[in-house]
């Protein structure tokens, strides 16, 4: 739902001046769409680190030898193949990373990539059908939104879009 605060025509509409009722020029609604993708790369590569590091935690079989730096030396690893910018040593981002350790997130925190390509697949309809269409709108409150977590969401997808999702999308549209 947050596509529609970034869409041009939705800013126009929410975006009076609070004294003179003014419109906010195009010049700035353009200069926020540019920005909004700002270092998204850098975002997908934290969550790759993430991602790798918690897989290899979990399926390396030398994390059940001895060696009390074997996190470490899993995420170094992990750093080396992809990261950007360099570490510093003292650096223990395993002791901090309790989504993976503690609150029941586990590897489910992952699938919020996966949902938000789902959502911009789905966004991509209201654009091409216009965002505040009140057709597609009240389709998608039907067969998608009011059915909660009642069935999988895959299927919810499907019934709405009437095929499987893409995934050829571009990767800053989804942040």
């Amino acid at each position: 739902m947050e596509n529609y605060c970034w869409h041009p025509e939705s800013i126009r509409l929410i975006s009076n001046h609070y004294q003179t009722n003014e419109k906010l020029p195009k010049s700035i609604i353009q200069s926020l769409l540019k920005i909004r993708s700002n270092q998204s790369s850098l975002f997908i590569l934290r969550q790759l680190e993430f991602s790798l590091f918690d897989l290899n935690i979990h399926l390396l079989s030398s994390f059940k030898n001895n060696d009390q730096n074997i996190a470490i030396k899993i995420l170094k690893k992990v750093q080396k193949k992809i990261s950007v910018f360099p570490k510093a040593d003292w650096e223990r981002f395993p002791n901090t990373f309790s989504h993976i350790f503690s609150g029941g997130y586990a590897a489910g925190y992952y699938s919020y990539l996966w949902a938000n390509t789902l959502a911009l697949d789905i966004w991509s309809t209201f654009e091409k059908h216009g965002i505040l269409n009140p057709q597609i709108g009240k389709r998608f409150l039907e067969e998608f939104l009011s059915k909660g977590g009642s069935e999988d969401p895959l299927v919810l997808f499907f019934k709405f879009k009437k095929r499987n999702p893409k995934i050829n999308l571009r990767i800053c549209d989804i942040l």
